[in-house]
Formats: structure tokens, C-alpha cells, sequence
């Protein structure tokens, strides 16, 4: 398993952007050893989708896997991303399924 985990999810015409899921499933994902990017932290203050998507796709590109967020199906961005995720070979986690056990490596980073 990868050590960078990607977070898909819903954001658009959810409330808050959905930043609540976001940040809970990157503290997880954290406390479990992994080096998380998180598009709740990548975005702040930009509402353009476009450059939200731009921004999103690069940091997408340096990780080994992805954990989507329930609702990712309803969502064009998230279905973007793990499309982009699937044809480069990244690992991806579904909700039901998710990223549990620590990160290996991760005591000799801390």
C-alpha cells in the first residue's frame, strides 16, 4: 500500500462543501500513519471549480492511493478523479471498504 492517500468525495451543492467529512477522514487517515492530501485543505477560499479541479488533479498525481467519501458517486468531480485514479493505477479504497490498518513505515517517519 501507498504511504499518500488522496480523499475524494462530494463537495459541490453540499453544505459547508462537505469540509466536516474531509477533515474527519484526514485526521483518521493521519492518526493511522498516512501522509493525507486533502482537498478541503487545497481549495481554501477559491470557489472557482475549475481551478479547484486544476489544483485537486496535480496533488492527485503524487499519491499512491485514494479513500472516497460516501456520495462520491453523485459527484462529477470525485467520478473525475477516480477515473484519473484508475488509469494511472492508484490504489482506491470505497467507503465500505476503507483504509484501516496503519500506515507501514509510518513509526520510523514519527
Amino acid at each position: 500500500m501507498g504511504l499518500r492517500i488522496y480523499i475524494s468525495g462530494p463537495m459541490s451543492g453540499k453544505p459547508d462543501r462537505n469540509v466536516v467529512a474531509f477533515r474527519h477522514e484526514a485526521a483518521r487517515l493521519r492518526e493511522l500513519g498516512y501522509m493525507v492530501v486533502n482537498p478541503a485543505e487545497i481549495n481554501v477560499g477559491t470557489t472557482d471549480r475549475a481551478e479547484c479541479m486544476k489544483a485537486d488533479l496535480k496533488r492527485l498525481l503524487e499519491c499512491d492511493a485514494v479513500q472516497l467519501l460516501p456520495g462520491y458517486a453523485e459527484s462529477a468531480g470525485a467520478w473525475c478523479e477516480l477515473m484519473v485514479a484508475r488509469q494511472i493505477g492508484l490504489e482506491v479504497y470505497e467507503p465500505q471498504n476503507r483504509i484501516e490498518r496503519k500506515c507501514p513505515g509510518a513509526a520510523l517517519r514519527a
